[in-house]
C-alpha cells in the first residue's frame, strides 16, 4: 500500500484489510510483551488472582453456614466432632472474591476438617466483593486472549488491541474504586467487631488455644500481618479551649510542659500527677497484638511498614517474582522479623501464579502439589502454636 494510501484511510479499515502480519509487526524495541510491560510498568496493587475465583474442584462444594456475628456477616466452619471434642479459633481472611465465593468457602472447610478449627470468615468488604475481568469485559469476548490462561498475546491488529487496552483499563479503574471503598480504616473496625463476638459466640475455643489464631490470602495475608503487630498510641491531652467547644483563651498560645510519664502507673507515681496528665499517660499505651499466631498466603497490599511491630510467630507462603508482593518487600520483613527475633517461616513457591494456594483447579500437576504443600504449611504452622 502506498504512503499517500494509508493517510487517507482510517485506523479501522486498516484493521480489517487483509495484510499481511510483518506489515503490522512493531520494531523490536515496541514490541508487545506482558514480561517487558510489566517490569516498567508500576506495581500492580491486585491482579486477576486475587478478583476472580479458578473453577471449583469437581464434586466439592461448601458445608458451613453464614451467620451474623456481633452483626457482622461471617462463614463459620466447624470441625464433625465440635464441641464434643475441643479445637481452637481460627480467623480466616480472604482475598477480593470475598465471603461467598465458594472457593474461600471451601478453603474454611478443609481448615475445619483437616486441622480441627473452628474457623471463622468474615465478609470484609460488606457484600461489595472485586470486581473482577467479566466487570468489564469477560476474556471470552476479548480476542487474542486466552481464556483459559489469561495470557495475552501480541495481535496483528489495531482494533483487537485496542479493546484489549480499554478492558484492562475500565478494570483497573474500576478495582481503583473498589480499593477506595476498602481502606484499612473500614476494614480493620470490621475485624475488631469480629474479635469480639468470638471471644463471646466462641469462648471456648479461644481459651482452648489461649488466643485468635488467622489465616490470610491476597489482602486478607495484609490483615493478617495488621493483627499481629503491637502498636503504641501516643498520649494526646485536649486543651481547655477545646473542652470549652473552642473558646481561645488569653494564655492558650503558651506551650504546655510535657508530662512525665512514670515507669509504672500502678506505683506511687501516679499519685503525684494531676488528673489531665494520668489521663495523658494511660493513653500512652499499646495495643495489639490481637492473635497468637498468623499464617499468610501470597499477600497483598504490603507495604515495609506492616511488619513493623509485629510479635507473634508468622508463616508465610510466596510466590516467586510475584509482582503483587515484590522480593524487596517480603526481603525487607524477613530482615525485620530475624533483627526483632520474630519466630518465622518464609516458602517461596516458583513456577506458580500468585493465588494458587487459594482452593480452586488447575490443570499443571506442579501448581496442584504446591497448592497442597502450601495449605500444609499453613495447617502445621497454626497447630504447632
Amino acid at each position: 500500500m502506498a504512503d499517500a494510501e494509508v493517510a487517507t484511510k482510517s485506523p479501522e479499515s486498516d484493521a480489517l484489510e487483509d495484510i499481511p502480519v510483518a506489515e503490522f509487526t512493531p520494531p523490536p524495541s515496541k514490541t508487545i510483551d506482558s514480561s517487558s510491560t510489566s517490569a516498567a510498568a508500576p506495581t500492580p496493587a491486585l491482579c486477576d488472582n486475587c478478583t476472580s475465583d479458578r473453577p471449583t474442584p469437581a464434586g466439592q462444594k461448601s458445608t458451613g453456614e453464614i451467620i451474623k456475628l456481633n452483626d457482622v456477616d461471617v462463614y463459620v466452619s466447624k470441625p464433625a466432632d465440635y464441641p464434643h471434642t475441643s479445637a481452637k479459633l481460627l480467623l480466616l481472611l480472604t482475598g477480593g472474591t470475598g465471603l461467598h465465593s465458594v472457593n474461600n468457602q471451601i478453603q474454611a472447610d478443609r481448615f475445619a476438617q483437616d486441622g480441627g478449627f473452628v474457623v471463622v470468615m468474615p465478609d470484609l468488604f460488606e457484600g461489595d466483593p472485586a470486581p473482577n475481568s467479566a466487570t468489564a469485559l469477560s476474556p471470552d469476548e476479548l480476542p487474542g486472549t486466552g481464556a483459559s490462561t489469561g495470557s495475552t498475546a501480541p495481535t496483528s491488529s489495531f482494533l483487537e488491541i485496542f479493546k484489549i487496552k480499554a478492558a484492562e483499563t475500565a478494570k483497573s479503574f474500576l478495582i481503583d474504586m473498589w480499593l477506595a471503598r476498602h481502606t484499612e480504616d473500614k476494614i480493620m473496625p470490621i475485624l475488631k467487631k469480629v474479635l469480639e463476638g468470638v471471644r463471646d459466640e466462641f469462648a471456648d475455643a479461644v481459651a482452648y488455644g489461649d488466643g485468635i489464631y488467622a489465616a490470610g490470602y491476597c489482602i486478607g495475608g495484609r490483615y493478617v500481618l495488621l493483627l499481629a503487630r503491637e502498636e503504641t498510641h501516643a498520649p494526646r491531652k485536649t486543651s481547655i479551649s477545646e473542652r470549652l467547644g473552642g473558646i481561645t483563651l488569653p494564655w492558650a498560645h503558651k506551650p504546655a510542659a510535657p508530662a512525665v510519664a512514670p515507669t509504672d502507673l500502678s506505683s506511687s507515681g501516679e499519685s503525684a500527677q494531676s488528673g489531665d496528665d494520668l489521663e495523658a499517660n494511660r493513653q500512652n499505651k499499646t495495643s495489639g497484638p490481637w492473635i497468637k499466631a498468623g499464617a499468610i498466603a501470597h499477600a497483598t497490599l504490603v507495604s515495609k511498614e506492616d511488619f513493623k511491630g509485629l510479635k507473634v510467630p508468622i508463616t508465610m507462603v510466596s510466590v516467586e517474582n510475584d509482582p503483587v508482593f515484590p522480593d524487596e518487600v517480603r526481603m525487607a520483613g524477613e530482615d525485620y522479623m530475624s533483627k526483632n527475633n520474630v519466630e518465622h517461616e518464609v516458602q517461596v513457591y516458583p513456577g506458580v501464579p500468585h493465588g494458587f494456594a487459594v482452593v480452586g483447579e488447575y490443570e499443571d500437576a506442579h501448581i496442584k502439589e504446591a497448592q497442597a504443600t502450601a495449605f500444609e504449611q499453613m495447617l502445621k504452622w497454626l497447630a504447632g502454636h
